[in-house]
């Protein structure tokens, strides 16, 4: 018996819509990390990008447990000296919320070459409206 390897030619893609009113961040961020790899398909190759892809909407609608609004921070540097910035994730719900998810995702993916390919499959939206009703996404169920 030989082992099958994936070629990304062969991969079919899906297209799945996700609610994320009343999630909770790193839960959905864990359950879209793995649509978006592909483990879910019986033929997961780990060095081929060929999950689905996910739209993600209401996402400023997640919900943080405990204190993370107010005492987890998001750190960014502008490159001189003495740009670290922070905002804390209250604050980045209100302003961005499509960033915290998108950062949440990505930081759940594996560093290497296929997860800039990985995450231009992910589209996050803050509110309901969004322009993928072409694709027909599917409802993917999330377990609360």
């Amino acid at each position: 018996m030989k082992t099958f390897i994936m070629k990304p030619a062969d991969v079919k893609r899906e297209w799945y819509l996700v609610d994320a009113k009343n999630q909770v961040l790193g839960r959905l961020a864990a359950k879209v990390a793995g649509v978006l790899r592909g483990k879910g398909k019986t033929t997961f190759t780990p060095n081929v990008a060929m999950g689905d892809f996910v739209v993600v909407i209401n996402a400023g609608k997640i919900i943080l447990t405990g204190n993370k609004a107010e005492d987890k921070y998001y750190f960014h540097h502008s490159g001189y000296p003495g740009g670290m910035k922070k905002v804390s994730y209250g604050d980045l719900r209100a302003e961005r919320p499509e960033l915290m998810l998108f950062l949440a995702v990505k930081r759940m993916l594996p560093r290497n070459k296929t997860r800039k390919h990985t995450l231009r499959m992910l589209k996050v939206y803050s509110d309901d409206k969004h322009p993928h009703l072409a694709q027909q996404p599917k409802p993917l169920a999330l377990v609360k």
